[in-house]
């Protein structure tokens, strides 16, 4: 049961991430309901938890060599595959849009913080 718990959190808690970046980060736009967020907050649940182990071995040296920041690189990686992956799947077609560099990597920090310190606490 302690499994699913943490299941659901991660995936609220990347809903209330994206939401907070459609809020605050200018060119990075959801628009989606309630349900279609949460959707997509298990996509980006199920990206991180496939997506993220390969990619931090691959950039491996980067991140060594960043101390650590080459993760901002990953992380943004894994949401800009989220927006291709939800403008190709049907009923979430247009629902996750990114307008340039600086709105993934200021949405990237915003899902980051918020994905670390749901993990810190469970």
């Amino acid at each position: 049961m302690h499994w699913l718990f943490k299941v659901i959190l991660t995936v609220l808690g990347n809903a209330l991430a994206l939401w907070l970046a459609n809020l605050w980060i200018p060119g990075f736009v959801i628009g989606a309901n309630v349900g279609q967020l949460v959707v997509i907050g298990l996509i980006l649940a199920v990206l991180n938890a496939i997506l993220k182990p390969v990619l931090t071995l691959i950039l491996g040296p980067i991140i060594f060599l960043t101390l650590g920041l080459g993760i901002v690189i990953v992380n943004a990686i894994i949401l800009y595959l989220l927006s291709v992956l939800a403008d190709h799947l049907d009923f979430l077609h247009g629902s996750v849009t990114i307008h340039g560099i600086p709105a993934l990597f200021f949405a990237t920090i915003i899902v980051s913080v918020i994905n670390f310190v749901i993990h810190a606490i469970i």
